[in-house]
């Protein structure tokens, strides 16, 4: 099995990146999906978030209210780092289980969507980095225009992320994602080329 991991800033297009190697059949992990799994109604993981951060960041229906805990860590580096400690852990043990059922199903290439996979250090845990990229003014003009968020909140979004270049270096394969949306079919299907290739030479060993 080939197990790659798909990264990006906020913004880059990087879910639609996913879902077009996802209908050419690669197996997508979501780390987002995994973390909301590990704080859903009765986990120990949303036990400890409500330990640290109180009943102000629970829904009325039982479920995290994801917005007011983001809005609780976001200026905060103590508590995004507390938060961090709770939801990282369950996330990778949740990963670990889903590779482990993609490699007993025998699936060829799976892929692990991590948005921050740089900043927590996990791009050498993985056999390539696919890493989705745009210019941070497309980027930012996505976020306003596209998300109606306002330029100040935006801005703050994507600086709560290294930029770009730092990852760039670290990368295995990049897709630009600052053209037309008709460009981006074509540029996946030469990056799932090259991903077939090397997992059929890693196969042939």
């Amino acid at each position: 099995m080939l197990h790659l991991a798909l990264t990006g800033n906020i913004a880059s297009g990087k879910s639609t990146v996913a879902a077009l190697l996802a209908a050419r059949g690669a197996t997508i992990i979501d780390a987002d999906v995994l973390a909301r799994e590990a704080v859903a109604p009765g986990t120990a993981g949303l036990e400890a978030v409500l330990e640290r951060f109180g009943t102000r960041v629970l829904a009325p229906d039982g479920s995290l209210d994801r917005a007011a805990l983001r809005q609780r860590v976001f200026h905060d580096p103590v508590a995004r780092d507390a938060l961090n400690a709770i939801v990282h852990p369950a996330v990778r043990r949740l990963r670990d289980t889903a590779v482990a059922s993609a490699a007993a199903r025998g699936d060829r290439i799976v892929i692990s969507d991590i948005p921050l996979l740089f900043e927590v250090g996990l791009e050498h845990a993985f056999d390539g980095v696919i890493l989705v990229d745009a210019p941070e003014s497309v980027r930012l003009a996505r976020l306003v225009h596209d998300r109606g968020l306002g330029e100040p909140e935006a801005r703050a979004m994507i600086d709560a992320q290294w930029p770009a270049e730092r990852k760039r270096a670290g990368a295995t394969w990049i897709v630009e994602n600052d053209g037309p949306r008709e460009a981006l079919p074509r540029q996946v299907d030469a990056l799932w080329a090259e991903i077939e290739a090397r997992a059929a030479a890693r196969s042939a060993k």
